[in-house]
């Protein structure tokens, strides 16, 4: 039986992490990536109003060079950013027509529903704002991003069977962590009939570099393939998925991806083998799950650099080279304009925004100790 979607190419480009040029998006590689994959026959794009530049760079790479019906546009309301009433919360949407230049949105979503976030959507009544405009012809298909327990996705399902898909975390290293339970969540969503687009398949890239011993057992199977495109194929292997998105940020990625999902192929029972055998070698590593969704900083009163200092850890965690992993943390807080993990002042806003459940206040104090860092004056 079909299922909204199915006609779609299980390759998404996911908007989030585009290439950049200093601290702007890189458009002109924007553009050079998004005609290869249009050329390869991939149409479908995922932006959301939070992420900084991407509708924007979006609209010059896309909507303003190609057919307005030769592509899917999904982006995202992010309803729990800021936003005291409904109005404030409506006018994510007129924004980001006005960002894309898109005229309607083929697919639109409630952004990164579960815990206290979903609690802005129903006060602020947004599940009926969104089948209003679809009404209207400004949304062709409803639906919701996900990070939480799969007894709460059954409880937003039977509480609004009017969505018609829901975009879910799914990977092979999250399939049965405990913090993120994909497989359960992928299961809900099949029991209702509810058709998946997944995200983070390849965990905000940390599977495209993991530790040697998991890419010695990727490299073993097949030399040729890359590690990155295990974890997509993963994915794109599961029944009733609509797409699977990639957060491509150079060319390079873009060529790779396309390259073996072109001409897409399931993985065989032997191939679900090395997964299994590459997710057990990967448990062993007790890495920080941080995606760099970058959700922390936006609601950070100190400016944390967050998601750099983690990215510093699993280098240290990953590696053992500490003078590495301190030369990234310089760069990637004080180096951009960010503060250092000593400056968190445990406020826990972080927390409650983080779809990975990441204890951060703790883990920003691990950091803190790890590269001794004094502790510095507090704003």
């Amino acid at each position: 039986m079909a299922y909204l979607g199915e006609e779609i190419k299980k390759l998404g480009f996911g908007l989030m992490r585009l290439p950049k040029n200093g601290d702007a998006i890189d458009v002109e590689q924007t553009k050079t990536m998004v005609d290869k994959f249009m050329a390869a026959g991939f149409t479908y794009f995922d932006t959301a109003w939070a992420y900084p530049g991407s509708e924007e760079a979006i609209r010059a790479a896309l909507v303003e060079r190609y057919p307005r019906e030769s592509y899917q546009l999904a982006t995202k309301n992010a309803a729990w950013i800021e936003c005291k009433t409904r109005e404030e919360a409506v006018s994510q949407f007129n924004t980001s027509l006005e960002r894309t230049g898109a005229g309607y949105f083929d697919f639109y979503l409630l952004h990164n529903l579960g815990e206290h976030r979903t609690k802005f959507f129903d006060d602020f009544d947004m599940w009926s704002f969104v089948q209003e405009k679809k009404a209207e012809g400004l949304i062709k298909h409803i639906g919701f991003s996900f990070h939480s327990t799969p007894e709460e996705l059954e409880e937003i399902l039977d509480a609004h069977p009017e969505m018609e898909f829901v975009q879910l975390q799914i990977n092979y290293a999250d399939w049965e962590n405990p913090a993120v339970q994909s497989r359960r969540c992928y299961e809900v969503a099949r029991k209702h009939g509810v058709p998946v687009i997944i995200m983070e398949p390849v965990k905000g890239g940390m599977l495209a570099t993991p530790p040697e011993k998991v890419r010695e057992v990727f490299e073993k199977a097949a030399p040729e393939a890359s590690v990155a495109s295990w974890a997509v194929r993963f994915a794109a292997s599961l029944a009733g998925v609509i797409t699977v998105l990639s957060g491509m940020s150079s060319v390079e990625q873009m060529e790779d991806n396309l390259s073996y999902m072109k001409n897409f192929k399931p993985l065989d029972a032997q191939e679900q083998a090395v997964i299994e055998a590459a997710r057990a070698e990967l448990a062993k590593y007790p890495v920080i799950p941080c995606t760099t969704c970058n959700y922390c900083a936006k609601v950070c009163p100190q400016n944390v650099g967050i998601s750099g200092t983690f990215t510093a850890m699993n280098c240290l965690i990953l590696y053992g080279n500490k003078e590495a992993a301190k030369v990234q943390e310089d760069w990637l807080t004080e180096g951009h304009g960010k503060k250092r993990a000593a400056d968190c002042i445990k406020c826990g806003r972080c927390e409650e925004a983080c779809p990975q459940h990441i204890k951060i206040r703790a883990e920003l104090e691990r950091a803190a100790k790890a590269f001794a860092v004094p502790d510095a004056a507090k704003a």
